[in-house]
């Protein structure tokens, strides 16, 4: 198709009437006071949210999970929980006297720290090489039905391993270990994560921003309306999740910031880029805010629309972590809408008439103070200024103009080219490794319990510190444990299975002067627990770690030995437990909400486009894409950052936030596609569709990747992977995608792809 072709349908220059001003008008104005202040409250309430975080494991499984059975049933016998953890010392020739000596004092220093389950502190364990040694120091995780915050949790492990470094011999290597350790250093890992993400993002948008507006003002307003649109977000969250209303942890709120910035960055460049060019046709800014409003803002609705029914889908999962991130990203996209809809505009026309007020225009102002005045809300776009010129139209947009043209001459060679690089990428995908990642592969950095659980697992028992929990009918307990003891992968040693011993008694007994040897065999039955209503509790330690896929497998093989036992009604619950039923249900939510996410969308686009041809080929699009990048990424995964394994839930999140942003393209473009062929018919619309939006897409697909690569610097693989897979896929979609094949596809096809609206009877 020719230049000629593409733009013969150019209407004749002529000033369009200003559009009436409504009472929407003053509603919207209404609307844009109320998030100024709503947001500028709320961002005092976005550095709480780490308060009423919830990053134990645990605390994701829903409460038909065995683990979460026995987790209940436990705080019966121990209205204590414990997170087991450990202090670990070494010396490569050997410890010393002195080494000794402190080690010991340190175990007796433990004991009476507040935070720490005293009563379970033992001796210190010393290594048959003679190299290291290890204090068990449990961590109080839980009383009654309270949870220990994360933050106190990291406290008082700071509290622990700074009482084993005080006075150390020089030499002495010191790290914490264990579950509890580990937890910490997870805990950690999101400390400051406002203001380092935030940070992060600012700057890549503010960079990118320049770049595609080319003012040094503009970039301001899209960026502090995102802002005052996360702290709307904090402000409805916190209470939420102080109340336990949903689930918030650190995954959660990183990917919440990410998303508010990025998907807030596109809807303003969408708004303000309709602004500019309307502000080509109309002389009053307000008259062009108006058109523009009207042109955007159906298409910006309906995408974030589509994003919240996406992620409200979620909810439909079984993982707590996965219910509540649906509705905590929702939320932000609700109030990211509901600003860049009601509070930008009003800012720009704001700034644009008030400039002098602004410290950015007095640079404008003193080189020319007549010509400032007579730009009239204009001033934001300087040096680019737009003016009534009536060349807003596809004539102005040079590059994608061309490239339009270019698609539509060879539109059958371009979508074909497309899909083949499309399944080029896929091909990696067998490659994809979802088994689930250990804790100690779930950094990107060297905490200090990760070297320290490395010292651990050199020189004790793997399985020490984090047993299997059993509770079962009190009269079939000799049974289970007889059971229990024959599984490979429990360990052998002399009280390795046994009913759990009551710390309480054992503390009570030490008070009196009397210490128990509870280092070898069984606890006897007067410090074990007693049954509760028929029940009773038992430990069997593993032999393997307890996040390792050798301990799963023992967990599995001890629930079939004690599932078989008629009468006994046992579960198993523990620390190995927790993360088997994790994944299993993350698996169970990816098959579940992944076809109804698929179905959801699919009648979301039906309604806006008012079609069936189009949205089962945006669709199919969008899916290849999803799948093209899951494939990419496992080639970076295993041979460049040389990850050793992705979360099961990880391909489910990769597609909800890349299908459900990859849809916001495209709703993008075949809105104005469909705005166009009213009025030029289907190929020339889609070229015109093209031309008109294809800068300002690939600037928002930019955007939106670059936030989602800051999750990076947070030291965490399952949010590096994440970023990446949703960096490169929204790339990918947007880049050639949205840019190519479903542009050349359309194009092909014709006016069908409007069946079976009207419009597929229309001009081709």
């Amino acid at each position: 198709m020719s230049r000629t072709e593409l733009t013969r349908d150019e209407p004749s220059v002529v000033t369009p009437s200003a559009p009436r001003r409504s009472r929407g008008f003053y509603v919207v104005a209404a609307l844009a006071a109320f998030w100024f202040l709503f947001g500028s409250v709320g961002g005092s309430y976005q550095g709480k949210l780490g308060q009423v975080q919830k990053n134990d494991q645990a605390a994701y499984l829903p409460n038909s999970a065995e683990s979460t059975k026995v987790n209940t049933e436990s705080q019966k016998f121990q209205p204590v929980q414990t997170i087991p953890g450990f202090i670990v010392y070494e010396r490569s020739g050997g410890l010393t006297a002195a080494d000794k000596a402190k080690i010991t004092a340190d175990a007796q220093a433990m004991r009476t720290l507040a935070g720490v389950a005293g009563d379970q502190v033992r001796p210190p364990q010393f290594a048959t090489s003679g190299n290291a040694a290890n204090i068990a120091v449990p961590l109080i995780g839980k009383r009654g039905n309270v949870d220990v915050d994360g933050a106190d949790l990291s406290k008082i492990e700071k509290k622990v391993i700074n009482i084993a470094r005080a006075g150390a011999p020089s030499g002495l290597t010191i790290h914490s270990a264990g579950a509890g350790g580990l937890l910490v250093a997870f805990v950690d890992s999101f400390n400051g994560i406002d203001g380092t993400l935030l940070l992060a993002a600012g700057l890549v948008v503010i960079v990118i921003l320049l770049i595609v507006y080319r003012s040094p003002v503009l970039w301001f307003f899209p960026l502090f309306s995102a802002t005052l649109a996360l702290g709307a977000a904090a402000l409805i969250i916190y209470p939420l999740a102080k109340h336990n209303v949903l689930t918030l942890n650190g995954q959660s709120q990183g990917i919440l910031s990410v998303l508010v910035i990025g998907a807030g960055t596109d809807y303003a460049l969408l708004l303000i880029s309709r602004y500019r060019e309307e502000l080509h046709n109309y002389e009053r800014d307000v008259d062009a805010m108006i058109r523009a409003w009207r042109g955007a803002a159906p298409a910006i609705a309906a995408s974030a629309a589509t994003v919240i029914i996406a992620l409200l889908c979620l909810t439909l999962g079984e993982l707590n972590s996965d219910r509540s991130l649906g509705p905590v990203c929702a939320i932000g996209i609700g109030c990211t809408v509901a600003v860049m809809l009601t509070f930008l505009p009003a800012f720009l026309l704001i700034a644009g008439r008030y400039g002098a007020w602004f410290p950015a225009a007095w640079p404008l102002l003193l080189i020319n103070f007549r010509r400032f005045r007579r730009m009239q809300g204009r001033w934001l776009f300087w040096p680019r200024v737009p003016r009534v010129d009536h060349q807003a139209d596809i004539a102005t947009h040079g590059m994608w103009g061309r490239f339009a043209g270019a698609i539509g001459r060879h539109p059958r060679r371009s979508w074909v080219a497309g899909t083949i690089i499309l399944l080029a990428c896929l091909s990696g995908i067998g490659g994809l490794k979802t088994a689930g990642l250990t804790v100690t592969d779930s950094f990107t950095t060297k905490p200090d319990a990760l070297q320290g659980q490395k010292i651990f697992d050199r020189s004790f028992e793997q399985g020490a510190g984090a047993p299997a929990n059993i509770t079962v009918a009190a009269g079939k307990a000799d049974a289970v444990l007889a059971a229990v003891a024959r599984v490979p992968g429990v360990a052998r040693e002399p009280g390795s299975v046994c009913v759990a011993t009551d710390f309480v008694k054992v503390a009570a007994l030490a008070k009196s002067g009397q210490v128990p040897n509870l280092a070898a065999g069984c606890a006897p039955p007067a410090l074990q627990v007693q049954p509760v209503k028929g029940r009773a509790l038992i430990n069997a330690n593993l032999t393997d770690r307890y996040d390792t896929a050798q301990a799963t497998a023992t967990v599995k093989k001890i629930r079939s030995a004690v599932h078989a036992i008629a009468g006994a009604d046992a579960l198993v619950g523990g620390s190995t437990a927790v993360n088997y039923d994790t994944q299993q249900a993350s698996r169970h939510d990816r098959n579940l909400i992944i076809p109804i996410v698929l179905l959801v969308i699919l009648l979301v686009l039906g309604l806006v486009l008012r079609a069936v041809v189009a949205p089962l080929l945006l669709i199919a699009s969008v899916v290849i894409s999803f799948a093209a990048s899951l494939g990419v990424s496992a080639l970076v995964f295993n041979h460049v950052f040389h990850f050793v394994n992705a979360d099961p839930s990880f391909p489910l999140f990769v597609f909800v936030f890349l299908v459900a942003l990859g849809i916001d393209y495209n709703i993008f473009l075949m809105t104005r596609v469909r705005e166009e062929t009213l009025q030029h018919g289907t190929r020339s619309g889609i070229l015109r569709g093209l031309a008109v939006t294809g800068g300002v897409i690939t600037s928002a697909g930019v955007v939106l990747a670059a936030t989602f690569t800051v999750l990076g610097v947070l030291p965490l693989v399952f949010l590096a992977e994440l970023g990446f897979s949703v960096a490169f896929g929204v790339l990918l979609d947007t880049i050639l995608v949205r840019s190519v094949v479903v542009p050349a596809l359309s194009h092909d096809i014709g006016r069908r792809i409007w069946w079976p609206s009207k419009l597929a009877a229309g001009a081709e």
